[in-house]
């Protein structure tokens, strides 16, 4: 019997509860609570028909009430319950302004080290509370597979993303991410190369991705047929290869360190297609608070990375959003 009517027992009960144990009157308890007094007195026989005892003796006249022994019971738990509402109510509120929670992120490579460094950077200033895990892999299908099984909330992905209805995708197109050649300091005049300019040189790529995919697809329409020397998923490696005087590399800037002394960049002539970059989210689902201005600071620092730049000296290929 007392187990199923507790189930009756609202919040507001034990706020009045608390409000007259503390003050001593119903009177007193209504002017804290800024009810009327009937309106406290309401709600305490409201409680005590949920929980089937008396919680408060009345002497009546200006003295004030007392706990019983079941009250002064109920009333312990009942701030314990109150506290733990109060701290509930605290961490919504800053979940709902994407201080709190946790944020999961599908990246690739490139995106994480030149484009979350800035994003997360600023990020963590703005909600320093929020936990954040990334999933990295170059493989599109993996990244794919976690944001659609839930395991990532939102992640970059290579290419525009298709309508929702075909890919159960949303997505924002970030930027255009162009195709440079990476070259030893020297070796061919700054500015521009044409395709036809190191046709003969040794070529250093990727294993088959959708990223690499595309880069020699475009040189293929460009008249180049791609021949690698050698392949490696590493960024950095195929960095060092081209260091070490092995070849050169085509290569999206992103994936580059253009500050680099012992490589030089260039911009293709003609430039082949860049690759797009996306992030996504699952359609149909509300993203967390957090993931919401997850996505919004990345346009916003995607949006910077596709300004021109003067240091790398790449105005031809400089990405585009």
């Amino acid at each position: 019997m007392f187990m199923s009517t507790l189930r009756d027992l609202e919040l507001r009960h034990l706020v009045a509860l608390d409000a007259v144990a503390t003050e001593g009157t119903f009177a007193r308890a209504a002017e804290r609570l800024g009810y009327t007094q009937s309106a406290v007195s309401q709600q305490i026989a409201a409680l005590e028909r949920s929980v089937g005892e008396k919680v408060f003796d009345r002497p009546g006249g200006p003295r004030a009430v007392e706990l019983t022994p079941f009250g002064a019971e109920l009333l312990r738990g009942g701030r314990d319950l109150l506290a733990r509402v109060a701290a509930l109510t605290d961490d919504l509120d800053r979940f709902r302004a994407g201080h709190a929670g946790r944020l999961t992120i599908g990246t690739f490579q490139s995106v994480s080290s030149a484009v979350l460094p800035m994003v997360l950077g600023r990020f963590r200033a703005a909600h320093p509370d929020v936990e954040v895990q990334l999933f990295e892999t170059d493989v599109d299908e993996e990244l794919e597979e976690h944001l659609e099984r839930g395991q990532t909330e939102v992640s970059f992905l290579v290419g525009e993303v298709d309508e929702p209805a075909i890919s159960g995708f949303e997505s924002r197109l970030l930027l255009t991410d162009p195709f440079v050649l990476i070259a030893r300091p020297g070796q061919f005049p700054s500015g521009p190369v044409s395709l036809a300019d190191f046709a003969d040189e040794p070529l250093i790529g990727q294993h088959p991705n959708s990223c690499q995919l595309l880069n020699e697809a475009g040189l293929r329409s460009a008249g180049l047929d791609p021949s690698y020397v050698f392949r490696s998923n590493d960024n950095g490696t195929v960095a060092a290869m081209v260091r070490a005087g092995m070849g050169v590399a085509v290569m999206p800037l992103l994936c580059t360190e253009p500050l680099d002394p012992r490589t030089e960049l260039h911009p293709l002539d003609p430039p082949i297609p860049g690759r797009q970059v996306s992030i996504a989210w699952r359609a149909g689902r509300t993203l967390s608070p957090a993931a919401d201005a997850f996505v919004e600071l990345t346009t916003a620092v995607c949006a910077e990375l596709s300004e021109p730049d003067e240091r790398f000296d790449l105005a031809a290929a400089t990405v585009s959003s």
